[in-house]
């Protein structure tokens, strides 16, 4: 990939990736407001609200999913390197490069599977929510998916983004 055409990928990629993290602070914050809602109503008016909880799970849904991918870009989710530390740096890099294809299966997994539920819930209304279709509730999986086939393609072509905080732009000449 051409210098410039990566400054392009690379600034796409990063809208993709800034898109994510203001969605997903969206919802936690919205989570934030709808559950002391729900203890108000529940404690203090004694009449609980039916909403608060199901709309609290929906939002951490969408929340672990977005920002799972998110964390994936970075480098920054769970993950053990005890063993791929004590390799020679040969076997390292080719850890790492299998690793990132096994990313991209489990993301197309998620991507192809998470459509088919989609699909298959389309119709079918969430209780609370009766205006709210379910498929809807299954799209963070597809839409994590994808993000993170994203993250492995830019992984796989430009290399990873830089993590010192600096212009995460490839340098356009």
């Amino acid at each position: 990939m051409s210098n410039s055409g990566a400054g392009v990928f690379r600034r796409f990629v990063d809208a993709v990736y800034w898109t994510g993290a203001v969605l997903a602070c969206v919802a936690l914050v919205l989570v934030s407001a709808v559950i002391p809602w729900a203890v108000y109503t529940r404690y203090i008016l004694n009449s609980a609200a039916s909403w608060p909880e199901p709309m609290a799970v929906l939002l951490t849904v969408a929340i672990t999913f977005i920002g799972s991918a998110n964390c994936y870009r970075h480098r920054i989710h769970m993950n053990m390197t005890v063993g791929t530390d004590l390799l020679p740096p040969l076997l390292r890099r080719a850890s790492l490069f299998l690793s990132e294809i096994l990313m991209g299966v489990i993301a197309l997994f998620m991507i192809v599977w998470g459509l088919k539920l989609v699909q298959t819930t389309w119709d079918n209304s969430v209780d609370e929510f009766p205006w709210l279709s379910v498929g809807v509730t299954y799209l963070p999986i597809v839409v994590s998916g994808a993000m993170m086939l994203l993250f492995v393609v830019e992984r796989l072509t430009i290399g990873p983004p830089p993590r010192d905080g600096s212009d995460a732009h490839v340098p356009v000449e």
